[in-house]
């Protein structure tokens, strides 16, 4: 088990400790299920990169679900994901109806991990939908984007309640996000980013990557301090990419039995380390100001070939 140290960075052997191993007899269902519950109308994109992610990550099997509006149009743009339509709003959300279809899913297909939240909307009926989710669905979850500006308006002990489950659960906020969730405002959280890692943390009971210069993680005691990434990955999209890398990751991690001890933690340093290094990889092949969080997917490659 890997023990790192108070508020320092992850070293390269402990990083490469956290990959999980592959074998030349290995199949797909050795590394584990991803479930990708992102997309609303308008925003399918978020959708895409998440699941384009957990399938650069090494995942066994990635399924992405979308309100049904979207399927046909995220099917094509990632091809090697599978692909649910679940019930949707007229305004182009999920509906709270479409909780119950996913549990159902969830129980025939034992998903490893799910990643929840990238344009998910702040519709009410996405709000109604992602409490059902959570209540129904114990799998262990990384949580981002809408996920958590929706638990930001609940209290804290409802949200340890939703984000209990026996593998654990990742939230990865923004600054701004963090802020929301804690009641305080992002400059707050910027002139003490370990203290609103640990915060919020020890408040909802979960592993959090503080995302930003430096990213930050934490389980309420110890902080890793993430020492790669660059101005490249300031573009949009490129937190949906960190989720679907997440939660791959530890995808592989569970599925492979390694999924003891600090396991979330370590996909979570794992993740930041090598979106960090694929953003910076984006930067060089198109400069900052020309990549694209679809850059960052594409030199995934080079991120895991610098480890």
């Amino acid at each position: 088990m890997i023990r790192p140290p108070r508020s320092k960075s992850f070293s390269r052997r402990q990083l490469r400790a956290a990959l999980t191993p592959r074998r030349p007899g290995d199949h797909k269902g050795v590394f584990g299920r991803v479930l990708v519950v992102a997309g609303s109308r308008g925003m399918a994109g978020a959708a895409i990169f998440s699941a384009r992610a957990a399938a650069r990550s090494g995942a066994g099997l990635v399924t992405l679900a979308v309100p049904r509006g979207l399927q046909d149009a995220v099917a094509g743009q990632v091809p090697e994901a599978m692909t649910l339509g679940l019930a949707q709003s007229p305004a182009g959300a999920f509906s709270p109806a479409a909780a119950a279809e996913l549990a159902r899913e969830a129980a025939d297909k034992n998903f490893t991990v799910m990643a929840v939240g990238p344009g998910l909307s702040h519709r009410p009926e996405a709000a109604k939908f992602l409490l059902k989710l959570l209540s129904a669905v114990k799998t262990p979850a990384v949580l981002d984007a809408d996920a958590l500006n929706i638990l930001a308006g609940r209290g804290p002990a409802e949200v340890r309640r939703l984000l209990a489950r026996p593998g654990g659960c990742v939230v990865t906020p923004h600054p701004g996000e963090m802020a929301r969730c804690l009641g305080a405002t992002a400059a707050r959280v910027e002139a003490d980013r370990p203290a609103a890692a640990r915060a919020l943390a020890r408040r909802w009971g979960c592993a959090v990557l503080l995302k930003g210069h430096r990213t930050l993680v934490s389980d309420g005691k110890t902080i890793w301090t993430n020492q790669t990434g660059g101005s490249a990955l300031a573009k949009g999209g490129s937190g949906d990419v960190l989720t679907g890398l997440l939660a791959g990751l530890w995808a592989q991690r569970l599925a492979s039995g390694r999924g003891s001890g600090d396991a979330a933690m370590q996909s979570a340093a794992l993740a930041a380390w090598l979106h960090g290094k694929a953003g910076e990889a984006a930067g060089r092949r198109a400069t900052p100001w020309a990549s694209t969080a679809s850059g960052v997917v594409d030199e995934l490659c080079e991120a895991f070939k610098a480890l």
